[in-house]
């Protein structure tokens, strides 16, 4: 039986779990000296309350070796395969943490960790499509090369509030965050090759998510496309920027999700994203 397990920083419609049998292996969270299980010690608004009340930013930590080995002996049985898709390795341990787990598991299970080279509901996407071709009787083999195009196809531009939830984690310099938020510039994070950058800045939140959008329009142009708009505590602005997206693009798929904790930890609220997947 085919097994697809996914990580904490994956984003999709919470339905999809179920639908397309996928196990989310949690990423930690640390508050203090208190380590949380994301989406199971600490939820989404959990998170976003304990930031509120303590006017802290967490830390966050990618799943260990033996998180990952008892995780995989708890869903899987003997002979089983299965395809473990990461956020990018360049950002984060879990894909390694995913190899050694695999390497120590090797005569129980055929374990294939795959480096989804992105984050957020490109994650989810992958996973969907791993499960859509194994029920159409699709080998691994078949699959991974599938999800390998998909990878080189995909792209995904962040729309920022606020770069303080970034100098925070590291993810940017001090004086570049205090320098954006001096001039009320909201910066625009472009997710290529598995490496974050700050591709632009932008005067006023408009601007950020009009240029976002011509971005997205630049790469895209007409051809269809698979495509989500993440959010991190803005279902209004997510909402709002899906309707233009629906208007801008030929969407064989259109979705509205949240940030995962991983990734909203890192950006910030008030963040703003598009994941897309040209199918051309």
């Amino acid at each position: 039986m085919l097994r697809i397990v996914t990580d904490g920083a994956a984003d999709m419609p919470s339905e999809w779990k179920e639908k397309y049998d996928v196990q989310v292996v949690p990423i930690n969270i640390h508050f203090g000296e208190t380590t949380y299980l994301s989406e199971i010690d600490l939820d989404r608004e959990g998170f976003y309350r304990l930031v509120d009340e303590s006017k802290r930013i967490p830390k966050t930590s990618q799943p260990s070796p033996h998180q990952f080995t008892e995780f995989y002996k708890k869903i899987a049985q003997a002979g089983d395969t299965i395809l473990s898709i990461h956020v990018t390795s360049k950002l984060s341990g879990t894909y390694a943490s995913a190899v050694a787990a695999a390497q120590e598991l090797a005569e129980q299970f055929k374990i294939i960790p795959f480096d989804s080279m992105s984050g957020s509901a490109a994650i989810g996407i992958l996973c969907r499509e791993a499960r859509i071709l194994e029920r159409a009787g699709k080998s691994v083999e078949e699959i991974l090369k599938h999800l390998q195009d998909l990878r080189s196809r995909c792209g995904v531009i962040l729309a920022l509030d606020t770069l303080e939830y970034a100098r925070l984690s590291g993810r940017v310099g001090t004086l570049q965050a205090a320098l954006a938020s001096m001039l009320n510039v909201k910066p625009i994070a472009v997710l290529k090759d598995g490496v974050l950058n700050m591709a632009e800045k932008v005067r006023t939140r408009k601007a950020s998510l009009d240029r976002l959008l011509e971005m997205v329009k630049e790469y895209v142009g007409e051809r269809e496309v698979m495509m989500s708009v993440v959010h991190a505590r803005d279902p209004q602005a997510g909402t709002d920027l899906m309707e233009r997206a629906r208007r801008m693009f030929k969407t064989r798929d259109l979705f509205l999700t949240d940030l995962s904790i991983s990734v909203a930890a890192n950006l910030g609220p008030g963040t703003v994203g598009i994941v897309f997947f040209p199918l051309e």
